[in-house]
């Protein structure tokens, strides 16, 4: 088991907990009231900040709700956060978009993370692809 050393933005910060055969990935709460105007951008305070191991980075997404409760996106659709933003003000944020006037209340679940190993080194070698085609985008059908 990974141990990862995390700091909150204060003691009031709900502890992020990992959550035994539900899923591996691990909610993130607004650590501040935000209210946005449709258009507007805002980077919201996570309240928290990690020192994650050598060769890992989280990786940030919203929620499946997100958009449906708050009516805002992540502008960069994912964050990575590598093991190097890791000092006592590297605080975690969403970048969010609001395509409505929201409002997003402390502690409210706005995205999740999960820990991943950085990508082995690679080589490219070109060549003819000689797997058979799928057929193309959209290849699987509607149904």
């Amino acid at each position: 088991m990974k141990k990862i050393k995390i700091q909150y933005l204060d003691a009031t910060i709900k502890h992020l907990e990992f959550i035994e055969g539900k899923s591996d990935w691990i909610d993130l709460r607004s650590a501040e009231d935000v209210e946005l105007r449709k258009g507007e951008f805002k980077l919201i305070p996570l309240g928290v900040a990690m020192h994650l191991p050598k060769g890992y980075e989280a990786h940030i997404v919203p929620r499946s709700s997100t958009y449906k409760n708050f009516g805002i996106i992540q502008t960069n659709h994912m964050g990575i956060i590598d093991e190097t933003y890791a000092g006592p003000n590297d605080w975690w944020y969403m970048s969010a978009y609001a395509l409505r006037d929201t409002v997003i209340h402390k502690h409210d679940r706005i995205c999740q993370f999960r820990i991943m190993k950085h990508q082995p080194e690679i080589m490219f070698e070109e060549g003819i692809l000689e797997a058979p085609d799928r057929g193309g985008i959209g290849s699987t059908g509607k149904n």
